[in-house]
């Protein structure tokens, strides 16, 4: 039976990894202005739900940003280049989401209105987000979510990030729950991965960014990647009625 719904943040309840891509993109930009924005956010397609550390090492490998990274190390106190560019990146983030109407503007509203929706049908309702602690605060502030899960895992909680499945073992684990008792909402690859590995029940809900990912994946059959996301609601209630 499934008891608990679990949800991703970045890319499945808030459309962030496209702010996410067009930050790496401009920060990337600022390190070589030869190269053009759109090449860096359709390279983000590739690694799209990784860490941090593993987006920008990944991009800064594809577009040669190595040596202009280390250049900014110092100013911003940081011992690799890969973090330089991450703190560019996170001036431009930032300031993305200081604007509420940004994040408004930015909800996918069937995975939203699905979030509402497992509120009266489960008993459970979490979070678990590749996102730190302070970012992931600020967008269910902003959305006025913050009182609707049950218990929220950010990457600050867990050691790996996804595709480990430590942070649906610290879910399961912190709500007291089977892993089999809960049905992930996600959009990437790597959370598909996380969540299967960690014995539970997935949907993923593909974006522009996923789409084509999710399917050569292999990772779930068809019918549980929803590219139409209007029927997320009646896919989750299918499998939530086949486990009764």
């Amino acid at each position: 039976m499934i008891t608990t719904m679990i949800f991703d943040l970045d890319g499945t309840l808030v459309q962030t990894e496209r702010l996410k891509a067009i930050s790496y993109a401009r920060a990337a930009v600022m390190l070589r202005p030869e190269l053009e924005e759109t090449a860096v956010i359709a390279a983000f397609k590739e690694v799209v739900g990784l860490s941090r550390r593993e987006v920008a090492l990944g991009l800064m490998t594809r577009f040669g940003l190595m040596e202009a990274a280390q250049a900014r190390m110092a100013e911003f106190g940081v011992a690799a280049p890969w973090q330089a560019y991450v703190q560019i990146r996170l001036q431009i983030y930032e300031a993305m989401l200081a604007d509420p109407a940004v994040i408004r503007r930015n909800q996918w509203p069937h995975n939203m209105a699905l979030l509402q929706a497992a509120r009266h049908t489960c008993d459970h309702v979490a979070l678990a987000t590749m996102s730190y602690c302070p970012q992931v605060q600020r967008v269910l502030q902003i959305l006025e979510l913050e009182a609707t899960f049950d218990f929220v895992a950010s990457r600050d909680d867990v050691e790996l990030g996804k595709p480990d499945p430590e942070i649906y073992h610290l879910v399961a684990h912190e709500l007291g729950v089977a892993p089999a008792e809960c049905l992930v909402i996600e959009d990437s690859p790597a959370g598909v991965q996380a969540a299967l590995a960690a014995g539970m029940q997935v949907i993923a809900v593909s974006t522009p960014f996923t789409r084509q990912r999710l399917h050569e994946s292999g990772l779930l059959p068809d019918n549980l990647i929803v590219d139409e996301p209007e029927r997320v609601t009646a896919v989750a209630a299918a499998i939530v009625q086949e486990t009764v």
